[in-house]
Parts: structure tokens; C-alpha cells; sequence
């Protein structure tokens, strides 16, 4: 759909109109296949404990000493989530304004924040080695200090070491299909030569996205997209009580991390992110008006060559990781059943929170069923 046919809604403050919406047969859905869609996403809710520093103490990611949270950690609520399409509210279900921490949804959220330094030149070459225009120890020596910006933001860097207490070895050797299972031995390789999901690895990014801005990150991202998108301000992006860094200025801020593994991150509700899954399914645009260069979207959606299922911090689909849906989507994805699905070639963008992620791919298969036209 091309930009000027587009439907964005109003800013959440406004006081006006809601989200612009349409029946489901308007919206090319059928009625009762995407009732029965919603209705087994609600009915399906995640087997998290709705007291997640419960379930980080009991192992869940780590085991103890190594699963001490050093960020806040907030209760969930129950599932919900919405359907767009072509920018049009076609469905929802739960309370849609529940504020809970996303958990590495933030990742794609640092990517677009990548997507801003790279249009703004704070970034001036993908694979350039971040120490060149980033002094901290954390990019220092032979290993670190060859890791580049691409090797940040496709898994690959092999970054070493300790990053506000926490270890990369904590998270070295994951088993995404087994949480919890590690194995910090496994040999490093250099730089580029191997994926992994690492959460001090995406805090390195972290930081390196603070330096060069050189302002707290959660002020860019209220000031370059959340504001702009009109999101609410009902959400937060919060760091540890260990990630307070000194600017080349001398001032102190803290750092964000990339998830909620710790604790902290990004603690927002589903209307606010299906604003970003909207901003995202149209390349950066939001009314007529660039807020992040559409060329990064090509980047940021590319297929990393080691791990073709992902891309700039997006999980992608060209490998087929999410069977139901088309070639074309990408996702960010959270622990615990966080989602926000975007499938340009349909101008789907959906959110569900608190999906049992066993029951992900029958949710996706039953939306994209009932979508006719």
C-alpha cells in the first residue's frame, strides 16, 4: 500500500477519534475464522507466572547466583493482544493498554534506534569496528575491539567479557529451543563467525548506541519515534542499577539493556506497539514524514548469512521460521509469548502478548486462514 493510501491513527493524547477501524469483511478477513483466531489466542495463554521475579528466581533463564536481577522486574497481566490491517484496528482481545515488560522485543527496538545513527552518520559504516568512534573499555583489545556494527546487530560479534556485572558466558553456548541451557565453555570464534543469542552481547549495543548519541537512549526513542508516532506515554525503557556509564562530557547515564532477562528493559502495552509494528511495516514513514531511512529496513530485513531466520534484531521468515505466515514478515519477538508480526506483502501488523508460545504458530496459521483477500 503505498504511503498516501495509508491509515495511521491519531496521537493517543489527542483526546480525539480512537484508532480508525473496520469489520473484518472490509478488512478482507472472514468474520467467524477471525473470531475463532482471537478466540484461541485468548484461551492460550502463556505458562509464565504472572510474578516473573518468580520465575527468574526459580532458574528459568539462569541458575542461581547468575539469575539475581540487577533491573526492576513487574508483575504481567494477562494476554492480550490486536489485529491491524492497512493501519485499520480489525480485532483485539484482553485489555490492549496493559503496560508489561516486552523482554527481547526491545532488541528490534534497539535496531531502529541503530536505523536512526546510521541515517544520522553517528554510524558511518556497518562494518567499521565500533571502537573507532567508541572509547570504553568495553570495546577494547584485539577481540572487542574488532567487533564491527554488523556483528552487533546480526548476533555474530563474540564479544568477551563482563558488562554490568553480568558475564557473556551466562548466556554463551543458549539453546533457544531450551531455555535455561547453556554451555559457557563452548570456544569463542572470531568476530562474525558465529551466531548467538546473547543478551550482554546486545547490551554491548546498548551502550555503544548511548555513546554515540550521547544522551540516554530512551530519550532518543521518545523524542525520534515514540513522540512522533503519537504512542502514549504509558511506556518506559529502563536500565540496571549497574549500568550507569560517564559520557565523554562527563555526565551520568544509564544504560538500557536489550531485553528483561535481568530485569529492566521495556515495559509498554500493545496499542503503543502496534504504532512501532506500524512505523516498521511502512519502512520507516509515518504520515507522509521519514523518521528512520527506508534503506535500513532493507538492511535491517536482509537475512544474516549464518542464521538466515534473522536479520538487524528482526526475526525473519525467509527460512521459513514461521510457516503460516508470508516470505515477507518479520517479527519481534519476547520471551514468555511477547509478538509483534508484520507482514508487509498483506499489511498485517499484529500483536499479542502473553501467547503461549507453543501456541504461536496455530494463532499465525489461524489469522492468515481467515484473511480472504
Amino acid at each position: 500500500m503505498s504511503d498516501h493510501a495509508a491509515i495511521f491513527p491519531p496521537p493517543a493524547a489527542s483526546g480525539g477519534p480512537g484508532w480508525p477501524s473496520l469489520g473484518p469483511e472490509q478488512a478482507g478477513f472472514d468474520p467467524s475464522a477471525l473470531t475463532e483466531a482471537v478466540a484461541f489466542a485468548a484461551a492460550h495463554e502463556t505458562p509464565w507466572p504472572r510474578d516473573l521475579r518468580a520465575l527468574m528466581a526459580r532458574g528459568h533463564f539462569d541458575p542461581p547466583p547468575f539469575n539475581e536481577p540487577v533491573g526492576p522486574v513487574h508483575p504481567r497481566g494477562p494476554a492480550n493482544g490486536l489485529v491491524l490491517r492497512h493501519g485499520h484496528r480489525v480485532a483485539a482481545w484482553g485489555d490492549t493498554r496493559q503496560v508489561d515488560q516486552t523482554f527481547s522485543v526491545a532488541k528490534s527496538y534497539l535496531s531502529l534506534l541503530a536505523g536512526l545513527a546510521w541515517g544520522d552518520g553517528l554510524i558511518r559504516d556497518l562494518d567499521e569496528p565500533v571502537s573507532r568512534t567508541v572509547r570504553d573499555a568495553a570495546f577494547a583489545g584485539p577481540r572487542n575491539g574488532a567487533v564491527t556494527w554488523r556483528h552487533l546487530l546480526t548476533l555474530t560479534s563474540e564479544w568477551e567479557g563482563e558488562l554490568f556485572g553480568k558475564s557473556e558466558r551466562m548466556d554463551r553456548g543458549r539453546d533457544l529451543g531450551a531455555e535455561g541451557r547453556k554451555n559457557p565453555d563452548r570456544p569463542l570464534q572470531a568476530p562474525g563467525a558465529h551466531w548467538e543469542y546473547n543478551d550482554v552481547r546486545v547490551n554491548a549495543l546498548g551502550l555503544a548506541l548511548l555513546h554515540r548519541f550521547g544522551r540516554p537512549l530512551p530519550e532518543v526513542f521518545a523524542e525520534r519515534i515514540m513522540g512522533p508516532i503519537g504512542a502514549s506515554a504509558d511506556w518506559r525503557w529502563e536500565g540496571y542499577e549497574t549500568s550507569w556509564v560517564t559520557l565523554a562530557d562527563g555526565r551520568r547515564v544509564q544504560s538500557v539493556p536489550g531485553g528483561t532477562h535481568w530485569g529492566g528493559g521495556v515495559s509498554i502495552h500493545a496499542e503503543d506497539q502496534a504504532r512501532i509494528g506500524l512505523l516498521a511495516l511502512h519502512r520507516g514513514r509515518w504520515e507522509g514524514r521519514e523518521l528512520l531511512p527506508a534503506a535500513w529496513f532493507d538492511l535491517a530485513t536482509t537475512p544474516c548469512p549464518l542464521n538466515r531466520s534473522y536479520g538487524f534484531l528482526w526475526w525473519l521468515n525467509a527460512a521459513g521460521r514461521f510457516p503460516a505466515a508470508a516470505p515477507d514478515a518479520f517479527c519481534a519477538v519476547g520471551a514468555g509469548g511477547n509478538l509483534t508480526w508484520i507482514e508487509p506483502s498483506s499489511g498485517l501488523v499484529v500483536v499479542a502478548r502473553w501467547l503461549d508460545p507453543a501456541a504461536q504458530e496455530g494463532f499465525m496459521r489461524r489469522l492468515r486462514a481467515a484473511l480472504r483477500s
